[in-house]
């Protein structure tokens, strides 16, 4: 886990989060476009989970890793949820659900970081 990698997904939350954020403002139902846009960063998460397991795995670092694997687990449970709680949702306020779980993905994204350097031990 590199900062950049972290911050990158920070922002790319962030920038989805701010794309549902105009759904939610506009009033507009959850959308094809919305869709791709959290699609795209469920992949980004995924590969993070397959790259964070296997970094975990060769580290001589003292990284907790029950703890840092359920971060990595539940970043990438997080945007198929907000999906279907948006798509459930007809009012304005299933993309307000996307706005909160993007940015929930966006700070577990630092605390991940956080937690591979071991600034919370």
């Amino acid at each position: 886990m590199t900062d950049p990698v972290a911050y990158g997904i920070a922002i790319l939350g962030a920038l989805v989060a701010a794309f549902a954020a105009w759904h939610t403002a506009t009033q507009r139902p959850f959308g094809n476009p919305l869709f791709y846009a959290v699609s795209v960063l469920e992949i980004v998460l995924i590969g993070l989970l397959v790259g964070g397991s296997i970094a975990l795995g060769q580290t001589s670092r003292d990284v907790d890793g029950v703890v840092f694997i359920s971060y990595l687990v539940t970043m990438v449970v997080i945007p198929p949820a907000a999906v279907l709680w948006g798509i459930a949702e007809k009012s304005r306020w299933g993309t307000g659900v996307v706005v909160v779980a993007m940015l929930t993905v966006a700070v577990l994204s630092i605390r991940l970081l956080g937690i591979w350097k071991g600034a919370y031990a």
